[in-house]
């Protein structure tokens, strides 16, 4: 299974929504994941789930790593770091 992977410094718009990201990747196959690492610990969440962008409390400035995993992945992690980063 094809996994694609890129580190990241978040910069986004204050217009910009999580539920806007999480509808945008409805249509991936791929599982793609966002990895933030908070007071020493990594936390792992799937970007397709509200409530896991949630507990992220990503800001701007963060650098988080983007990580998809199938057979469209490379589109999926496309999305989500032009999301981030726009």
């Amino acid at each position: 299974m094809a996994e694609c992977k890129q580190s990241i410094s978040v910069h986004v718009d204050e217009a910009q929504t999580i539920t806007e990201l999480s509808g945008q990747l409805q249509k991936f196959k791929s599982d793609i994941y966002l990895q933030k690492v908070t007071r020493g610990n990594v936390l792992e969440v799937n970007v397709k789930s509200f409530l896991g962008l949630v507990t992220l409390h990503i800001e701007n400035g963060d650098t988080i790593l983007v990580r998809a995993v199938g057979e469209d992945c490379e589109e999926g992690l496309k999305a989500v770091v032009d999301f981030f980063t726009k």
